[in-house]
C-alpha cells in the first residue's frame, strides 16, 4: 500500500482547518488552525484526576428554530459508562461552571454564564440505591438523588444577578426499568426564563464523535485503527443555554457587531472541603480556574504535556504572552509525528494560517495570511482595534444564515456556517481539521488522500431539532459484556500453556465465550494465598506481642512486580498524605477522598491493588478478618 493510500484513513491526529469553497465568496482560498487527537477528555494531567469538573466540549451556533437566538453548550465528565452506579455521575457542588462571551476582542468576558450546583439526597443510612422505584418526574419521590442549579449572569463587569433557583437537573439515566420515559424527564429540565432564555442541565449522550485509537502510533502505524466510534455508548453532562442574540452582541447590535468569542471554564474551591455541599461564594477570590475550553482539539495536542495544567487555569487575555504556547501554534507537534510514522512531509513553519485561526480569528484587519472577515471580533462595527488581543476561544458570526442542509465538513465542504465559524454538533472537526495537514492549508487545494478521514462521520445517536439538541443518554453496557483485559492476546487465542475449564454447556451458540486459566497463574496464585495466610497468622501473632511482623519474600516479591509494572506504590493514591490534590487537599490525608486514601479507596491503596484491598477480599479487609479493620 502506498504512503497516500494509508494515509487516506488516518483520522484526527490532526492540525488546521481548511477554508476552501466556503470561504472563496469571502475572498480566501483556505485556512488551517492547530492540531487535534480527541476533544478536550481528559486532556491534562491534573484535570484528569477530576472529571466532575473536566470539560469535554464547547458549541455554539445560531439556534436553526428560533431566529435571533443563540445557543451554548458546554460538556463535562467525559466517559461515562451507563451503568456507572450507584452514584452516577452529579456535577460538583463545591464547584462553579461557567460560560464565556468576548465580543469586543479584549479576551476578557462581556457576558458571564454563572452555574452552581446542589445536592438532595434523601438516602442517608438506610439504602444506597440512586432510585428505589421507577421514575416518572424530575421531583419524584423515588429518585432519592437528585440536584438543582442556580443560574447567574454579569454583563460587562456588572453584579451578577440571579435567573433562577432550584432548577430541576435531569438525572443520571440508570435504565428503562427506573426510568421508562427518560424524553419527559429531559422536558421537565428544559426550563424557560424571563427574556425568553431556556436552560438545560443533566446527563445527555456524548455528541463528539471520532476513533480516538490515534494514540496507538497514530491509527495502529499502518492506519488499520479507524471507523470506530470510540465514544459510542457513553454519556456526558451538558449545560445548554439559549439566549438572544442582544444579550451577547457588543452594544446589543448584532447587525453592527455580530461576532463573538465563546469559552467555558471550572472553578474549584482554592482549599476543598471534604463533604462540602455548596461552593464558596465565587465572588470572594477563594475560588481558582481548573479546566478550560474554547475551540475543540487544542490543549490535547497543540498544547504540550508540561504546559497543559497551565493552560487550564490560564484567562484567554494571557494567551499571547506565553510564548511557549505561540511556537506550537506556528509550529504544531502532529505534522512532524506523521513525516515521522508515514513519511508525509510537514508542512513549513512558522504556520501564520493558523495562528490567525487560534488567535485573532480570520479577518483581513490583522495582516494575516488569509484575505477573508468571518469571525474576528476585529470585523466588528464598534470594537476599538488597539484594546483587540489575540487569544484562543472558539469564535462565531451570529449574522451567518442557517444552513438548510448543514456539512458536516462546516467551511470546508461550502457551508459558512459550520466549524470553525462556532460549532454545531454534527460538525465533523476531526475530518475538517485533518485537511490542513499535508499543505492544504498552505496551497488551498484539497488533500485527497484524507477524504476518508478516521472512518466516523455523524454521531452515533440523532440530535434532535429543538433545544437542547443533545440526544437522550445511553443506556446499557458499553462493552456489552465482551472484554478486552491485559491478559487478551490474538482474538480466539488461548495464552500458552492453558487450560480450558469451561463448562460444555457454556460453550453452545449465545452462551458465554469459552474462559481459559493458565495452570501457571494458578500455581503462582496459591504460593501467594498460602504466602498471605502465613503472614496475615504471623500478623495476628505479630499484634498480639506487640511486634511488626516482617512481609514474607513470597509475598514481597509480588508487590515489587506490582509496583515495577504499576509505576511505584500508591501511584493514584497516597497513604501518607504527601501527595498534594491538585486544588490543595492530599489525595490520602482525607478518608472521604475519591482519589485514593489507605482505607480501601477505589483507585488507590499503599499497595496499589485495584480495589484497596490485600488479597482480593472486595471490602478491603484482611482474608477471615473484621471487615472493618483495613491494611
Amino acid at each position: 500500500m502506498g504512503v497516500r493510500q494509508r494515509v487516506r484513513a488516518v483520522a484526527s491526529a490532526t492540525a488546521g482547518l481548511l477554508l476552501t469553497a466556503g470561504l472563496a465568496g469571502l475572498g480566501a482560498a483556505a485556512v488551517g488552525p492547530g492540531t487535534g487527537w480527541a476533544s478536550s477528555h481528559r486532556e491534562a494531567p491534573l484535570i484528569a484526576a477530576d472529571p466532575a469538573v473536566d470539560n469535554t466540549d464547547v458549541y455554539a451556533f445560531v439556534s436553526p428554530e428560533r431566529a435571533g437566538y443563540v445557543t451554548f453548550l458546554a460538556d463535562f465528565i467525559p466517559f461515562e459508562e451507563p451503568n456507572g452506579g450507584p452514584n452516577f455521575y452529579p456535577f460538583a457542588t463545591d464547584a462553579t461552571y461557567n460560560i464565556y462571551v468576548d465580543s469586543d476582542g479584549d479576551a476578557k468576558p462581556n457576558a458571564t454564564f454563572r452555574f452552581t450546583f446542589h445536592n438532595i439526597d434523601k438516602r442517608g443510612s438506610d439504602t444506597f440505591l440512586y432510585n428505589n422505584g421507577p421514575v416518572t418526574s424530575v421531583d419524584d419521590e423515588n429518585l432519592l438523588f437528585r440536584q438543582t442549579y442556580t443560574l447567574e449572569s454579569s454583563f460587562n463587569g456588572a453584579p451578577f444577578k440571579t435567573r433562577i433557583t432550584d432548577a430541576p437537573v435531569a438525572p443520571s439515566r440508570v435504565g428503562n426499568a427506573s426510568m421508562p420515559d427518560y424524553q419527559k424527564l429531559r422536558d421537565q429540565a428544559t426550563v424557560t426564563l424571563p427574556g425568553g432564555w431556556k436552560s438545560f442541565a443533566g446527563q445527555a449522550d456524548d455528541p463528539f464523535f471520532l476513533d480516538l485509537r490515534v494514540f496507538d502510533l497514530l491509527y495502529g502505524g499502518d492506519l488499520t485503527e479507524v471507523g470506530q466510534d470510540t465514544l459510542a455508548g457513553y454519556n456526558v453532562n451538558t449545560i445548554a443555554l439559549q439566549v438572544p442574540f442582544s444579550d451577547v452582541a457588543l452594544g446589543g447590535d448584532a447587525k453592527r457587531n455580530p461576532v463573538i468569542g465563546v469559552w467555558s471554564t471550572t472553578d474549584r474551591p482554592k482549599v476543598r472541603m471534604t463533604g462540602a455541599t455548596s461552593p464558596p461564594a465565587p465572588d470572594n477570590g477563594n475560588q481558582v480556574q481548573v479546566s478550560r475550553l474554547g475551540n475543540p482539539l487544542v490543549n490535547e495536542v497543540v498544547v504540550p504535556a508540561g504546559l497543559k495544567d497551565q493552560f487550564n487555569a490560564m484567562s484567554p487575555d494571557q494567551d499571547a504572552s506565553v510564548q511557549q504556547l505561540v511556537d506550537r501554534v506556528n509550529d504544531p507537534e502532529v505534522p512532524h509525528l506523521i513525516q515521522s510514522i508515514y513519511k508525509v512531509p510537514a508542512p513549513a513553519t512558522p504556520r501564520n494560517d493558523l495562528a490567525e485561526i487560534f488567535l485573532t480569528g480570520l479577518t483581513t484587519k490583522a495582516n494575516g495570511p488569509i484575505k477573508a472577515d468571518l469571525n474576528s471580533q476585529l470585523n466588528n462595527a464598534d470594537v476599538k482595534p488597539d484594546k483587540f488581543r489575540p487569544s484562543e476561544m472558539l469564535r462565531l458570526n451570529l449574522s451567518t444564515p442557517v444552513t438548510a442542509q448543514p456539512n458536516r465538513l462546516g467551511v470546508l465542504g461550502g457551508d459558512l456556517q459550520g466549524f470553525p465559524n462556532g460549532r454545531r454538533l454534527t460538525d465533523d472537526v476531526v475530518d475538517i481539521e485533518l485537511q490542513a495537514l499535508e499543505g492544504a492549508a498552505q496551497t488551498g487545494k484539497l488533500v485527497d488522500a484524507l477524504s476518508k478521514g478516521d472512518g466516523v462521520d455523524a454521531n452515533d445517536n440523532q440530535f434532535s431539532g429543538s433545544f437542547p439538541y443533545v440526544a437522550l443518554p445511553n443506556v446499557g453496557a458499553v462493552n456489552k459484556g465482551g472484554g478486552t483485559g491485559a491478559g487478551a492476546g490474538n482474538p480466539g487465542e488461548a495464552p500458552s500453556g492453558a487450560v480450558s475449564v469451561t463448562p460444555q454447556a457454556f460453550s453452545s451458540p449465545g452462551m458465554m465465550k469459552g474462559a481459559t486459566i493458565a495452570a501457571s497463574s494458578v500455581a503462582g496464585a496459591g504460593v501467594l494465598f498460602g504466602g498471605g495466610m502465613w503472614w496475615w497468622r504471623r500478623r495476628r501473632a505479630a499484634e498480639a506481642a506487640g511486634v511488626p511482623a516482617a512481609v514474607p519474600p513470597s509475598v514481597a516479591g509480588v508487590i515489587a512486580r506490582g509496583i515495577a509494572r504499576d509505576g511505584g506504590i500508591a501511584r493514584d493514591g497516597d497513604h501518607d498524605g504527601t501527595h498534594r490534590h491538585p486544588y490543595g487537599d492530599p489525595y490520602g490525608a482525607t478518608h472521604g477522598d475519591p482519589y485514593g486514601n489507605t482505607y480501601g479507596a477505589p483507585r488507590g491503596d499503599s499497595y496499589r491493588d485495584p480495589r484497596g484491598d490485600s488479597y482480593g477480599d472486595p471490602r478491603g479487609d484482611w482474608p477471615g478478618d473484621d471487615p472493618t479493620r483495613r491494611f
